[in-house]
Protein backbone atom coordinates (compact mmCIF):
# COMPACT_ATOMS: atom_id res chain seq x y z
CA UNK A 1 0.00 0.00 0.00
CA UNK A 2 1.36 3.81 -1.19
CA UNK A 3 1.57 5.56 1.93
CA UNK A 4 -0.21 8.92 1.85
CA UNK A 5 2.41 11.01 3.53
CA UNK A 6 5.85 11.01 5.27
CA UNK A 7 5.39 13.97 7.23
CA UNK A 8 2.60 16.14 8.87
CA UNK A 9 2.79 19.59 8.06
CA UNK A 10 4.02 20.71 11.94
CA UNK A 11 6.89 17.89 11.83
CA UNK A 12 9.36 19.28 9.16
CA UNK A 13 12.38 21.41 10.31
CA UNK A 14 15.58 22.70 9.41
CA UNK A 15 17.60 19.19 10.53
CA UNK A 16 14.99 17.91 7.57
CA UNK A 17 16.50 19.87 4.79
CA UNK A 18 17.49 17.66 1.62
CA UNK A 19 14.74 15.07 2.52
CA UNK A 20 12.35 14.03 0.17
CA UNK A 21 8.65 13.79 1.99
CA UNK A 22 5.36 13.64 1.11
CA UNK A 23 2.88 15.83 2.68
CA UNK A 24 -1.23 16.45 2.28
CA UNK A 25 -3.47 18.97 3.63
CA UNK A 26 -5.31 22.26 3.04
CA UNK A 27 -4.32 25.03 0.75
CA UNK A 28 -5.22 27.78 3.37
CA UNK A 29 -3.65 30.38 1.83
CA UNK A 30 -1.94 30.80 -2.12
CA UNK A 31 0.18 34.03 -2.72
CA UNK A 32 1.66 34.61 -6.66
CA UNK A 33 4.67 36.41 -6.42
CA UNK A 34 5.68 37.05 -10.10
CA UNK A 35 4.71 34.55 -13.21
CA UNK A 36 6.48 31.37 -12.33
CA UNK A 37 6.23 30.93 -8.27
CA UNK A 38 4.07 30.97 -5.57
CA UNK A 39 3.70 30.62 -1.97
CA UNK A 40 1.14 27.88 -0.82
CA UNK A 41 0.08 27.69 2.40
CA UNK A 42 -0.34 23.77 3.48
CA UNK A 43 -2.54 23.25 6.58
CA UNK A 44 -3.50 19.56 8.08
CA UNK A 45 -4.98 18.63 11.81
CA UNK A 46 -1.54 19.16 13.18
CA UNK A 47 -0.06 22.75 11.54
CA UNK A 48 1.29 24.45 8.43
CA UNK A 49 4.16 23.77 5.97
CA UNK A 50 5.23 26.55 3.38
CA UNK A 51 5.43 25.07 0.00
CA UNK A 52 7.30 26.81 -2.98
CA UNK A 53 5.99 26.05 -6.61
CA UNK A 54 8.22 27.32 -9.04
CA UNK A 55 7.05 24.82 -11.42
CA UNK A 56 5.24 25.85 -14.69
CA UNK A 57 3.20 22.87 -14.89
CA UNK A 58 2.36 22.91 -10.95
CA UNK A 59 2.06 26.46 -11.05
CA UNK A 60 -1.34 26.00 -13.55
CA UNK A 61 -2.34 22.83 -10.84
CA UNK A 62 -2.56 25.91 -8.04
CA UNK A 63 -3.88 28.66 -10.15
CA UNK A 64 -6.83 26.06 -10.75
CA UNK A 65 -7.70 25.30 -7.36
CA UNK A 66 -9.34 27.45 -4.32
CA UNK A 67 -8.59 27.57 -1.41
CA UNK A 68 -9.07 24.85 0.93
CA UNK A 69 -8.91 22.46 -1.48
CA UNK A 70 -7.06 19.18 -0.41
CA UNK A 71 -3.42 18.52 -2.23
CA UNK A 72 -0.78 15.83 -1.77
CA UNK A 73 2.77 17.31 -2.52
CA UNK A 74 6.26 15.44 -2.44
CA UNK A 75 9.17 17.86 -2.57
CA UNK A 76 12.13 18.25 -0.85
CA UNK A 77 12.72 20.09 2.24
CA UNK A 78 15.03 23.28 2.06
CA UNK A 79 15.82 25.75 4.53
CA UNK A 80 13.79 29.30 3.80
CA UNK A 81 15.93 32.30 2.74
CA UNK A 82 14.04 34.39 4.79
CA UNK A 83 12.81 32.39 8.51
CA UNK A 84 9.82 32.84 10.26
CA UNK A 85 9.96 32.68 13.90
CA UNK A 86 6.01 32.71 14.29
CA UNK A 87 6.11 29.06 12.86
CA UNK A 88 7.36 25.88 14.18
CA UNK A 89 8.48 25.49 10.49
CA UNK A 90 9.44 28.76 9.25
CA UNK A 91 13.15 27.75 9.06
CA UNK A 92 11.69 25.53 5.94
CA UNK A 93 9.63 25.25 2.74
CA UNK A 94 9.11 22.48 0.39
CA UNK A 95 10.07 22.54 -3.39
CA UNK A 96 7.57 20.49 -5.35
CA UNK A 97 8.37 17.64 -7.52
CA UNK A 98 5.11 16.42 -7.62
CA UNK A 99 1.33 17.99 -6.90
CA UNK A 100 -1.78 15.85 -6.65
CA UNK A 101 -5.17 17.63 -6.15
CA UNK A 102 -7.01 14.94 -3.72
CA UNK A 103 -10.12 17.08 -3.24
CA UNK A 104 -11.03 20.27 -4.90
CA UNK A 105 -13.15 22.89 -2.67
CA UNK A 106 -15.90 23.91 -5.26
CA UNK A 107 -16.62 27.56 -3.79
CA UNK A 108 -14.79 30.48 -5.19
CA UNK A 109 -15.06 32.49 -1.90
CA UNK A 110 -15.59 30.30 1.42
CA UNK A 111 -18.80 30.75 3.02
CA UNK A 112 -16.82 32.03 6.12
CA UNK A 113 -13.35 32.43 7.40
CA UNK A 114 -11.85 29.13 8.47
CA UNK A 115 -10.13 30.94 11.10
CA UNK A 116 -13.00 33.16 12.43
CA UNK A 117 -16.13 30.14 11.74
CA UNK A 118 -16.80 31.31 15.29
CA UNK A 119 -18.31 34.75 14.13
CA UNK A 120 -20.06 33.26 11.40
CA UNK A 121 -23.82 32.89 11.71
CA UNK A 122 -24.73 29.43 13.79
CA UNK A 123 -27.01 28.31 10.68
CA UNK A 124 -23.99 28.90 8.18
CA UNK A 125 -21.52 26.64 10.77
CA UNK A 126 -23.98 23.98 10.45
CA UNK A 127 -24.72 23.79 7.03
CA UNK A 128 -20.50 24.10 6.52
CA UNK A 129 -19.64 21.85 9.10
CA UNK A 130 -16.78 19.89 7.48
CA UNK A 131 -15.23 23.94 6.77
CA UNK A 132 -16.17 25.05 10.71
CA UNK A 133 -14.51 21.49 12.22
CA UNK A 134 -10.77 22.87 10.63
CA UNK A 135 -10.85 25.92 12.87
CA UNK A 136 -8.16 25.88 15.32
CA UNK A 137 -10.54 26.96 18.20
CA UNK A 138 -12.73 24.22 17.14
CA UNK A 139 -10.22 22.00 17.22
CA UNK A 140 -9.11 22.71 20.50
CA UNK A 141 -12.25 22.39 21.86
CA UNK A 142 -12.60 18.17 20.21
CA UNK A 143 -9.48 17.58 21.77
CA UNK A 144 -10.40 18.86 24.94
CA UNK A 145 -13.34 17.16 24.92
CA UNK A 146 -12.04 13.71 23.49
CA UNK A 147 -9.52 13.85 26.67
CA UNK A 148 -12.02 14.94 29.24
CA UNK A 149 -14.04 11.31 27.98
CA UNK A 150 -10.96 9.32 27.94
CA UNK A 151 -10.14 10.63 31.46
CA UNK A 152 -13.85 9.71 32.43
CA UNK A 153 -14.05 6.26 30.81
CA UNK A 154 -10.13 5.29 32.42
CA UNK A 155 -11.86 6.17 36.31
CA UNK A 156 -14.99 4.72 35.56
CA UNK A 157 -13.53 1.60 34.25
CA UNK A 158 -10.53 1.67 37.70
CA UNK A 159 -13.63 2.19 40.08
CA UNK A 160 -15.19 -1.40 38.39
CA UNK A 161 -17.38 0.03 36.05
CA UNK A 162 -18.52 -1.48 32.77
CA UNK A 163 -19.20 0.65 29.81
CA UNK A 164 -22.07 -0.67 27.82
CA UNK A 165 -24.18 0.57 24.50
CA UNK A 166 -27.07 -0.58 24.12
Amino acid sequence: MMQMRTHTCNQLRASDAGKSVKIVGWMENVREVGGNLAFVVLRDFYGTTQVVVEDEADLKIIKGLNKESTISVEGTVRERASKNPKQATGDIEVVPTRIEVLGRCRYNSLPFEINRSREADETARLKYRYLDLRNPAVKQNIILRCQVVAALRAAMTEHGFLEITT
